[in-house]
């Protein structure tokens, strides 16, 4: 693998939410730069304020990193893949999802269509071809199956690869590479103007909480007992409230919760 770019994105940690490198991403940089290619180019697609998380990136050994400066919510497919068709490179990796926003994992699909190149998804090691008939862009990879499994690969020509969380754990990141590390704005205007997310827009954000739990049910009996229990209600207990106001739902449950002696 003589040229090779990595995609890299802003990843939030699970506890804080701070800005942080995602796990993935940084696990497809530290492959890329294993492979010791000719030319490795590292870019980021997003807002210019994401500029001091990626110096993390920096931090494992980069020397600059290209930050294509794209509006705050714009979709990055299309800017990349313009972006991309210009340094033509034998292989893009990435991570399988990003750890913010919408996440759905359809970026590097989305990429690898519109260079018209392959992919191969959950790859855990890659390498050149050790074959002696080795074609120029022919390379060996592991994948990643279900229940621990390993597949053995061999591809030729363009490719893009995502990473699988059980890929070799990436390298720490240093303070002073990190610093040094040089973060290029594209110079050239992107021809292809950035999109709004429609789907991302559309959204709605709120914060995590935990689901409510189903109530035990008591077990015992036979089929038609449980049955009848799971879908009978006793008559006389119990009323149907259909598309009531919030002062009578609130009067309902607490009258069944003082009658069940849940409530004084």
């Amino acid at each position: 693998m003589l040229d090779v770019a990595v995609l890299l994105s802003i990843g939030r940690h699970p506890v804080s939410g701070r800005a942080r490198r995602a796990a993935t991403d940084a696990q497809a940089l530290d492959m890329a730069l294993a492979l010791r290619p000719r030319r490795l180019t590292a870019i980021h697609a997003g807002p210019a304020a994401d500029a001091d998380a990626l110096r993390t990136y920096l931090g494992m050994g980069l020397e600059r990193l290209t930050l294509l400066v794209l509006p705050e919510g714009a979709d990055p497919v299309e800017p990349l893949i313009a972006h991309l068709r210009r340094l033509a490179p034998s292989l893009v990796l990435t991570g399988r999802q990003a750890e913010d926003g919408e996440g759905s994992g359809m970026l590097p699909y989305l990429i690898a269509r519109g260079l018209d190149a392959a992919i191969v998804p959950d790859v855990v090691r890659i390498g050149p071809a050790k074959t002696p008939d080795t074609a120029p862009g022919k390379a060996e990879i592991v994948q990643a199956l279900p229940r621990g499994q390993r597949r053995a690969l061999t591809v030729t020509g363009r490719l893009v690869a995502t990473l699988h969380p059980s890929a070799p754990p990436a390298r720490a990141s240093a303070f002073g590479p990190a610093r040094r590390g040089v973060i290029e704005p594209v110079a050239e205007p992107v021809t292809v103007e950035a999109t709004a997310d429609l789907f991302l827009s559309e959204c709605e954000h709120r914060p995590w909480r935990p689901r409510p739990k189903l109530m035990r049910v008591k077990r015992g009996g036979s089929a038609l007992d449980r049955l009848r229990a799971a879908t009978e209600s006793k008559s006389g207990k119990g009323q149907l409230l259909v598309n009531p106001t919030a002062e009578a739902g609130a009067l309902a449950i607490y009258d069944s919760l003082v009658e069940q002696g849940m409530l004084p």
